[in-house]
């Protein structure tokens, strides 16, 4: 999104990524399942390895075969229930997508455009004939700069017109967009931050470690590759890579890092267009306003000051050439990925093969759904709604919800180490959550875009721009609480602090999270945690600093403040001895992953005091021999299997605020006596922590 309000999801998804046991026929609406022969995305006691103790090892006990018999296909970097429910919903969507492409006069506008744009995007050899011509006036215009004045009135057009990111124009030198308000979450603000950077984050520029210096290295051959793929000649790829990690290094020495950028106080910093201004005169921020044709408007929060200060003095001291190689790198990287085939290969060598462990590129068909998806995703999805999910499994999953909620008041309720006075506050709180469910009840109108059949790069870019005019036009006005921030085929779910609403695309509504064909328990630990894991986000170690309107405010009494913190740090202290990397070793951040653990631990922990409420009204008989209690535990270690290559794991770490599969089944059940006791452990045990964490 080009918004930069805080957004706390279920799992991380830069491309489509990812985030049983059939007895009956499927509901209406729902997907067939698979051939009895194979079990994908099913529940499934067969990926249990029960040569594990489940109280030594309770992840390898609920994936080990699943493990053992899903290696990583070769155009993933990772691969587990998240990538197998995605991977059926891109191929849901390459059938949509496959007929609508079909040129017929029957078509709706609709079918017209998603249609025409998959069908440009799969247009490889009108793409290889066309070679660079359709950046040239890019690169035509960035070569005519000759003032530092041009240099801004470039960057500003290039974050206008350039794809790079979901709608949000191309990243370079910083980020620009619509925000809600941190202190009047009902009004949208215009909000710049730091960005500019090639590689993953700040410290690979920074820290000297081998691992770091190799990348290093390998980012500035792959920089040399890219130009030389333009025609340039070595010495002259040379010295513009020099340039630009410069540039880009100077830049990394003011961003943020990235556990400090979790507090949203951090970057707090709403002032005045003037006073912006005068932290970066050497830019001239008025003109770029004017350049990027952004509404009017008289202040804007500013996510890192101090970044833009070093903005101003890097436009001082950096000549003016090294800045022409800076843009065109972040063009080439912003539209590699619609050129020719030799770009893309070069970018996927690094961003795929270097930084994610992956073998192979992608198959052109996923990589121009994830694309359509990305753009012009509230179009292609309707049929999708309409394939997978309908009007029924809305009604379900609004169902579990209130389950759910109803389980996280009673948990807040009898909480033993927070007062009344915050209790009150914090139900206050959970009962003005929203739920969105399944699909917008009112989607995108997406008759301005243009797409022309032919015109692949043109159609990425028209799409980009239409969405980031979209995005800017909402500065100034009334926050529009009803639109969603996930595509419906998106496997994921996530939390959103200014809106304080809980959003779950259709995507994710199926096997293995949920599946109406089996038990309740296996339910609950799937779904069930996922909607405590999002409900739990309002009150983290973010969440809990915004109140029921979506404010910036703290309403904690102090002493039940410095308890919180307490509790959270037991959580932080306890991920940070996993280990994530064997070799060298690289363990979590447990602050970095604070807010999802915390999330992991409250979302499962109120998912089983909901199946207990309902087993209190109509006990369950074992299934499999295994009781609803260790189906529910089961259930939500399953939905975590997962296979990694060691360069995935390792970015991850440096990276995600997410724990990998294994820690968010291991390191919340070692927590719960709930699970002890559904397996009976014994005290000294693996999954039995000496000194259990507990927040909700």
């Amino acid at each position: 999104m080009n918004s930069i309000k805080p957004v706390f999801a279920l799992l991380l998804t830069l491309v489509s990524s990812a985030f049983s046991f059939a007895q009956t026929s499927p509901p209406a609406n729902s997907p067939a399942p698979r051939p009895a022969t194979s079990r994908a995305g099913q529940f499934d006691i067969a990926s249990l390895d029960k040569s594990v103790d489940p109280c030594v090892d309770f992840y390898q006990f609920a994936c080990g075969n699943w493990m053992k018999n899903n290696p990583i296909p070769p155009d993933q970097a990772r691969w587990g229930r998240f990538g197998e429910l995605a991977e059926r919903n891109r191929e849901a969507l390459h059938q949509i997508l496959e007929k609508a492409a079909d040129p017929n006069p029957k078509r709706s506008a609709l079918e017209q455009k998603y249609g025409d744009y998959y069908a440009s995007c799969m247009d490889e050899e009108g793409i290889e004939a066309k070679g660079i011509a359709p950046i040239k006036p890019e690169l035509d215009r960035i070569a005519k700069i000759d003032s530092k004045s041009g240099l801004i009135d470039e960057v500003a057009h290039l974050h206008r017109t350039s794809s790079g990111g979901r709608g949000g124009g191309m990243r370079a030198l910083f980020t620009f967009g619509a925000t809600p308000d941190l202190h009047n979450a009902t009004r949208v603000i215009a909000a710049v931050d730091q960005g500019g950077l090639g590689l993953p984050d700040r410290d690979y520029y920074l820290k000297d470690d081998p691992k770091s210096v190799e990348t290093r290295k390998q980012y500035v051959d792959h920089l040399k590759a890219m130009f030389a793929l333009l025609g340039d000649k070595p010495d002259a790829a040379a010295q513009e890579t020099d340039a630009v990690m410069r540039i880009e290094t100077a830049l990394a020495t003011a961003s943020m890092d990235r556990v400090k950028r979790r507090d949203p106080h951090a970057h707090d910093h709403k002032m005045k267009v003037q006073r912006l201004a005068a932290l970066a005169p050497n830019f001239q921020f008025k003109r770029y306003f004017k350049d990027a044709e952004t509404p009017a408007f008289q202040e804007l929060n500013v996510g890192n000051p101090d970044f833009f200060k070093k903005i101003n003095a890097t436009i001082d001291s950096a000549p003016l050439r090294d800045w022409k190689s800076y843009l065109r790198a972040h063009l080439l990287s912003s539209k590699a990925p619609s050129l020719p085939r030799a770009f893309v290969e070069e970018s996927f060598n690094f961003q795929g093969r270097i930084l994610n462990g992956q073998k192979e590129l992608g198959a052109r068909w996923k990589r121009c759904v994830q694309m359509t998806d990305r753009d012009l995703g509230e179009a292609v999805g309707q049929p999708y709604v309409d394939a997978t999910f309908g009007v029924e499994g809305k009604q379900r999953t609004q169902k579990m919800v209130q389950l759910i909620e109803s389980a996280l008041e009673k948990d807040i309720l009898d909480l033993p180490w927070m007062t009344a006075e915050t209790k009150q506050r914090a139900l206050e709180k959970l009962h003005a959550i929203t739920n969105k469910i399944g699909f917008p009840d009112k989607w995108r109108d997406y008759s301005s875009v243009q797409i022309v059949r032919g015109d692949h790069l043109g159609n990425v870019q028209r799409a980009a721009q239409f969405e980031r005019q979209r995005q800017l036009s909402k500065i100034g006005r009334p926050l529009d609480k009803s639109e969603w921030g996930m595509t419906p085929p998106t496997v994921n779910a996530y939390y959103s602090p200014p809106e304080n609403d809980i959003n779950f695309p259709a995507g994710i509504l199926q096997p293995p999270f949920y599946d109406n064909r089996i038990d309740d328990a296996v339910n609950y630990g799937g779904i069930g945690a996922v909607i405590g894991h999002e409900l739990t986000h309002g009150f983290d170690d973010q969440g809990r600093k915004f109140d029921p309107q979506g404010n910036l405010r703290d309403w904690w009494t102090d002493t039940d403040g410095k308890e919180f913190e307490k509790r959270v740090s037991c959580i932080a202290d306890e991920y940070s001895q996993f280990v994530a990397v064997k070799n060298p070793e690289l363990k979590l951040n447990g602050r970095l992953t604070l807010g999802e653990n915390t999330a992991d631990n409250g979302g499962l922990r109120v998912a089983h005091l909901a199946l207990s409420d309902a087993l209190a009204e109509k006990p369950a008989p074992p299934i499999d021999g295994f009781s609803p209690q260790q189906r529910l535990f089961l259930g939500f270690a399953q939905i975590w299997c997962e296979n990694s290559t060691e360069e995935s794991a390792r970015l991850r770490a440096l990276t995600d605020p997410h724990s990998p599969g294994r820690y968010r089944t291991n390191g919340v059940v070692q927590n719960m006596p709930e699970f002890q006791r559904a397996f009976s452990c014994k005290e000294g045990q693996p999954m039995v922590s000496p000194q259990p964490c507990r927040v909700w």
